[in-house]
């Protein structure tokens, strides 16, 4: 079976797009061949990312009271959830958050709403805050805020933002037993439109959704359609008083198994282990990196993640280095992060024994 993975990654690379059967069978390979199979995988993604990691770190510029029902959100207005509202952020939070996030050598700064699209008002805010922070720093800029229209898309460009994210979540088959306040076909439109604008596209999708093998497959091939720039891959951290409470976690190594598929059908696409990672993945979590060349860092926008001293530490005992908005690679530096932290967390992400 090596011989196959090894021929995977050859095709890949080779520009070769691997058939629907093939990324199948990346999701049935055997236990025994996990290790050949992150190997292929990292082959991939060696050839266009190097050992690079860029970290990409969230703000939740505008939370809860969201009129949508996605099934997975605790920000829905439709959920008896405990995720709270609270108003939207000021430019001078965004712009502080967004120093927070070069301070930890990210690449990218996202901002997200929870909304079903950007009101004039948050648009004006997201707009001012990001021209504020291109000005002062060097760091790629990243906006989630729903829905778009034309008009809309193409001010965000044109005030900096260099990327849209707008996930497609499942296949398109499956999203109506996820989300009914919108369809699937809406995000595609909005994903377009966002291409057209000129921003580059950030479209991924959760897995553990109560999906079948053939919808994963689905959402692989249609992010693959769409060319999108960057596929972020979320693994559901089901939150309470959400319809989706109470799913079980994805395998840690279906998990893997599922990043080694992206990677072979997006093979030169900025591919990022996203929310859930470290919940999910937990002792296998440096694996990841071999399939992908991204992660977020500083926690998600309702739950908890890793610290950036955490993260650094993985990143460099893994043997990889960061990359910069300016495209330099640069080491790791767990002291440094450890040196920003509040005093009260200045302590190693793993306690040691006594």
């Amino acid at each position: 079976m090596s011989t196959t993975w090894s021929a995977l990654a050859d095709a890949a690379l080779a520009g070769q797009q691997i058939s629907r059967d093939a990324a199948r069978a990346v999701l049935h390979a055997p236990e025994d061949d996990m290790l050949l199979l992150l190997d292929a995988a990292f082959r991939v993604r060696r050839a266009h990312w190097g050992r690079r990691v860029s970290l990409h770190v969230l703000d939740n510029a505008k939370q809860g009271a969201c009129p949508e029902d996605c099934g997975f959100c605790s920000q829905s207005s439709k959920h008896a959830s405990p995720g709270g509202e609270a108003p939207m952020k000021s430019v001078d939070e965004l712009v502080a958050g967004a120093r927070r996030a070069h301070a930890s050598r990210a690449k990218r700064f996202c901002m997200v709403t929870a909304t079903r699209g950007p009101s004039q008002r948050d648009l004006d805010t997201i707009c001012a805050a990001a021209t504020a922070i291109k000005a002062e720093m060097d760091i790629e800029l990243c906006a989630s805020l729903g829905l778009l229209t034309e008009a809309k898309a193409q001010r965000l460009a044109g005030a900096g933002v260099d990327r849209f994210n707008h996930n497609l979540e499942t296949s398109e088959r499956h999203y109506d037993q996820i989300v009914s306040t919108h369809t699937w076909a809406d995000r595609v439109a909005t994903v377009r439109l966002a291409k057209a604008a000129g921003m580059d596209t950030c479209v991924g999708g959760i897995v553990g959704l109560g999906e079948s093998e053939e919808d994963l497959l689905d959402l692989a091939f249609a992010l693959r359609d769409l060319d999108v720039d960057s596929v972020p891959v979320n693994f559901l951290d089901a939150r309470p008083g959400t319809p989706l409470a109470g799913r079980p976690l994805v395998e840690p190594r279906d998990a893997l198994r599922a990043l080694c598929m992206f990677r072979f059908v997006h093979p030169r696409t900025d591919l990022r282990v996203a929310g859930g990672r470290e919940i999910t993945l937990r002792a296998l979590q440096a694996f990841a990196l071999y399939p992908a060349n991204s992660i977020f860092t500083q926690g998600y926008l309702t739950t908890p993640g890793a610290t950036p001293h955490a993260d650094h530490q993985m990143i460099r005992d893994a043997g990889f280095e960061l990359e910069l908005a300016s495209g330099e690679a640069v080491p790791a530096d767990p002291e440094a992060m450890l040196a920003l932290a509040p005093p009260a967390t200045r302590r190693p992400s793993l306690p040691l024994a006594t």
